[in-house]
């Protein structure tokens, strides 16, 4: 039997997006993206609690974050789970866990400043299953979608 490895996150991003070039020419997309639940406590209070997750996105998609995405936006986010290892500048044996976005929806919308971007609309969905924009503006990007190669093949 196979397994499944998907996640699903809304949350804002909690920085501008790094984007780098690699010398194959990929291009890839990083940034934080925080999801806060709500709950209230056993004596009536409210509270919240923040989680951070480290999203990775590649090619076509980071492209799109490198146009539209930025600090504060709300995103929803398809992925999975990427669990890594690495040696820091001390030696010292570090791991982690990274989501790599397959799929995201901007959602939300940006007051008008007299252009028609697709900060500004709320549901531009982009990724490899979900190649839809929900709004018809003409100036608006269309949906970007990775192309080419299995996830699991790029330079990493």
């Amino acid at each position: 039997m196979a397994g499944l490895n998907k996640v699903l996150l809304i949350g804002n991003v909690g920085g501008d997006p790094e984007i780098r070039t690699l010398p194959s020419g990929a291009k890839v997309a990083n940034f934080s993206l925080a999801t806060t639940e709500s709950y209230t406590d056993r004596t009536g209070q409210k509270q919240s609690q923040t989680e951070w997750h480290r999203i990775e996105i590649w090619e076509g998609l980071a492209n799109v974050v490198e146009q539209y995405v930025k600090k504060g936006d709300p995103l929803y986010i398809e992925g999975k789970i990427k669990n890594e290892k690495w040696t820091d500048q001390n030696g010292q044996e570090k791991t982690g866990i990274r989501i790599r976005a397959n799929s995201m929806q901007m959602l939300g919308g940006r007051p008008s400043s007299g252009n028609n971007s697709a900060q500004e609309s709320s549901g531009n969905t982009y990724g490899n299953q979900n190649t839809q924009s929900t709004s018809n503006k003409a100036s608006e990007p269309a949906s970007q979608m990775i192309t080419g190669s299995d996830e699991d093949d790029l330079p990493f």
